[in-house]
């Protein structure tokens, strides 16, 4: 099976976000790491951010839970 999608995770190096979708996939969904095929990694800038829990993280609108 294939499924698509997009995930954006703050890290400070591209093997750090890699690992992490590797570890929400897998803990979530029970995906084993030789399932997932990762197309790609790549940096967007603050204002292409999507997730607004994320957004406010790192423009520091606010602090997150409030």
């Amino acid at each position: 099976m294939k499924t698509s999608f997009r995930k954006e995770i703050v890290a400070a190096k591209p093997e750090h976000a890699v690992e992490k979708v590797y570890a929400e996939l897998g803990s979530k969904h029970r995906v084993k790491r030789f399932h997932i095929k990762i197309a790609n990694v790549e940096e967007v800038s603050p204002e292409q951010v999507e997730n607004p829990l994320l957004k406010k993280l790192i423009t520091g609108e606010e602090k997150v839970g409030e």
